[in-house]
């Protein structure tokens, strides 16, 4: 059952710009759905896992920083490229374990207010990670190359929307 409803010209009043309407006159009536709508409409939309994004961004860090290492011979870009996607991989699971894993996300589970700011906390604890992380760089990899840990960092944040561009090509093809 489709909660989405035609609208015919016939039902359409007569003011077309929104300047034109009157408070509430153009809203149609809201109607909650059933507790089965509702389930079927969860069990529509495609199912996305945090841990499943992280150990992607781990995989395509790792064969970068292997590639990285097979095509300069040079050990300092290898371990740079791997550093830079660290500094994005750590975080993110991090992020993925507050928001799914822990004592926290479990407490504010029921409450969609909570749940929010639960996720903005995990946010912010991951763009302090995430700066640090950067910040110590030149003193945790040695002979740090900066153009590698950028290439490892920026490729590694690019899987976010390869992610993205895969679950809406399942869904459009789903249906």
């Amino acid at each position: 059952m489709s909660t989405m409803q035609r609208v015919d010209s016939e039902s359409q009043t007569q003011a077309e710009s929104p300047a034109d309407w009157e408070d509430g006159a153009q809203e149609p009536e809201f109607k909650p759905l059933t507790r089965e709508e509702a389930q079927q409409w969860r069990a529509s939309q495609p199912h996305f896992s945090l841990w499943r994004l992280v150990v992607v961004q781990l995989l395509v860090g790792l064969v970068a920083g292997a590639l990285a290492g097979l095509f300069t011979q040079s050990a300092s870009v290898a371990w740079s490229v791997l550093y830079g996607a660290a500094a994005v991989v750590v975080p993110s699971a991090l992020m993925a374990y507050g928001l799914t894993s822990s004592a926290l996300s479990r407490l504010l589970a029921g409450y969609a207010q909570a749940a929010f700011a639960g996720f903005l906390l995990w946010e912010g604890v991951k763009i302090l990670l995430v700066v640090a992380m950067l910040w110590s760089a030149p003193w945790i990899v040695p002979e740090l190359n900066w153009m590698g840990l950028l290439a490892g960092l920026v490729l590694v944040l690019k899987v976010y929307w390869f992610g993205f561009w895969i679950q809406t090509r399942r869904a459009n093809l789903n249906g």
